[in-house]
Parts: C-alpha cells; structure tokens; sequence
C-alpha cells in the first residue's frame, strides 16, 4: 500500500471513529434522558457504566492520535448498549448519520496523479459521485479533441477508488446532471472557472437548495505531470520529437 493510500484509509478510520463516538453518546445521552437506568438490574447498570468507561477510553486514545484502538474502545461500548437494547433492557434510536453526497466534474483526458488526489480529497467529504465532460462539450470548451472518448473516460474515472459512480454530463445543460444526482456538496477544482456564489444561487434556483459549494484552491503539484496537457506535451516530447527521428517506433501495442 502506498503512502498516499495509507492516508486515505487512515482518514476513513479517524472518520468512522468519530462517527461511532458521536452515535454512542447520543444512545447514553438518550438512556440517561428516559431514566432508563432506574430500571436495570445491577449488573445491567455495570454494562451501562462499562459502556461509559470505553467512550472515555475512546476519548484519550483519539487525543493520542491511537485512531485503532480507539475504533475498538468505542466499538465494545455500541456492542454493549446494542445487546441490551437487543434483550428489552434498554430503549435505544441509533442515529446513524446519513453520508453526505458529493459531486464534481471534469473532463478527466489522460489521467495523472493531480487527477486522483483532487477526487480523494473531494471523497474526504462524502460519496462522490463524478461527472465527466460529454465529447461536444471538450471539443467547444477545450478546442481540441479528447485524447480518449467520453464512454473510456467515464469507465476509467469510476475505477479509480475515491468514487463512488461516474455518470456522463448534459450535452446542452451543464446543471442538469448536478440536479439529479442532488448533492449536499459540490466540489470545484482549481481550474474551474465558475463563481462560487454564482453556482448557488442558479443551483436555488432549480431547487437545490442548501448545497454547499468547496474549491480546491490550488492545483495539487505533488507529482508530474500535474495536468492532462503537461501529460500530452510529454508524450509528445517523448515519442514524436526525439532526435534520430523515433516518431511511431515501438508504439503499436501501447
């Protein structure tokens, strides 16, 4: 597993750490509210007071940055309030929170790490769903052709991991497709060349309304080529314009 992999995950467990936390004092909160306890025989309310004492211990190891054992703490106290709640003894809701929806869009011609780094850190907020440009729309925006058509680019788009579909865009409505997959997010690269605030209201304005919109302020350069055009002028740096006159040798089978 790469560096930038064990990032993820460990964002993702952080993430459900804080999550569980949040479920397990609420089912306490709501127990101690209903005078649940009063109840109990006294070993149950040890259960319940051993449920307390890992929702502490989860507490410390999260300030610890012990993201593992604090994912086990907390997970023995939810068993402990399920098993009661499970056998009649106690009443609990568990309010399981809904995973927000995020969507952004590109045209995503000729993959590179830029790429998949702005969509892990669109995924860091939710699902994400991508919305990859239509063919028509490269070709009047970009002026040039894509490199790959728009039904491989989707294909490779959700087989990256941060996402979770990838759907193509509206040839003539570029909000349509943002309607219906109706996110909580929508994410905007660098690039991008909407106002903020713009968006909202035209979003408002079809009913979507309560989105929140979050840009990636700078492109991310942590490898090369950070773009899909810096890739392209590599390749054709590479492959078509080296001395000795090289241009198509070797690259039937690429």
């Amino acid at each position: 597993m790469s560096g930038e992999e064990c990032k993820k995950v460990l964002e993702e467990l952080v993430s459900r750490v804080e999550m569980y936390t949040r479920m397990v004092e609420q089912a306490l909160l709501q127990v101690e509210k209903e005078n649940q306890v009063e109840k109990l025989e006294p070993s149950e309310k040890e259960l319940i007071e051993l449920a307390k004492t890992y929702l502490e211990d989860t507490k410390y190891y999260k300030s610890k940055g012990d993201s593992i054992t604090a994912l086990s703490t907390i997970s023995y106290a939810e068993g402990l309030l399920d098993s009661l709640a499970r056998l009649g003894k106690i009443s609990i809701e568990w309010r399981r929170e809904k995973r927000r929806r995020v969507v952004t869009a590109g045209t995503f011609d000729v993959l590179h790490p830029g790429h998949v780094m702005m969509l892990w850190k669109a995924a860091s907020l939710g699902d994400l769903y991508v919305i990859v440009a239509r063919d028509d729309n490269v070709r009047r925006f970009k002026k040039r052709d894509p490199v790959f058509p728009e039904g491989a680019r989707v294909v490779l788009v959700e087989s990256l991991k941060p996402v979770r579909k990838a759907v193509l865009g509206d040839k003539d409505d570029i909000l349509k497709k943002i309607i219906e997959l109706n996110p909580d997010v929508v994410f905007l690269g660098p690039d991008q060349h909407v106002d903020e605030s713009f968006l909202k209201k035209q979003l408002e304005a079809r009913g979507l309304k309560g989105v929140e919109i979050v840009r990636l302020k700078e492109r991310i350069r942590e490898y090369s080529p950070s773009s899909s055009t810096q890739a392209i002028m590599s390749i054709i740096k590479t492959y078509c314009y080296q001395e000795g006159g090289t241009r198509g040798a070797g690259l039937e089978g690429d």
